[in-house]
Formats: C-alpha cells, structure tokens, sequence
C-alpha cells in the first residue's frame, strides 16, 4: 500500500540524530513524527526572518506625508 504523504530520506550525524531520538522520547512521539515537527517550526522561523526583512525594507520607504488616511481607503 503506497503512503499517502511524500516521504524524505535524511541522514543524520550520529550527534544530531541522538538529539532528535532524545526529544522524540520526551515528548513521546516517533523519530519521524518530531522530525516533521522540527522542519515545521525552522520553517516557520524562516518565514518570520523574510517577512522581518520585508517590513524592514518597507519602512526604510515609508513616507507619512505619502500615506492614504482611512477615509481614503475605505
């Protein structure tokens, strides 16, 4: 029976797959469940530095006298 979700084969040094065994068992859930969740959480620290970025870059450009009141937009 073919998996239903894509799959990824990763090979580990011995240190880093220790510590990931180590957290599985912590929090009680398979070496393959708290690898998704690890990808999961660096994703998602990775979108929060390119959203940072972008806003940083937008308010270097920010002009008050350029804004829109609220009227104007609604």
């Amino acid at each position: 029976m073919p998996a239903k979700n894509p799959r990824i084969n990763v090979v580990l040094e011995k240190p880093l797959y220790n510590n990931v065994e180590r957290l599985a068992d912590r929090d009680g859930v398979s070496l393959s469940l708290k690898v998704r969740d690890l990808v999961k959480e660096a994703l998602e620290i990775e979108e929060d530095i390119a959203l940072a970025h972008l806003a940083e870059t937008r308010e270097k450009s920010f002009h008050k006298k350029k804004t829109l009141k609220h009227d104007e937009v609604w």
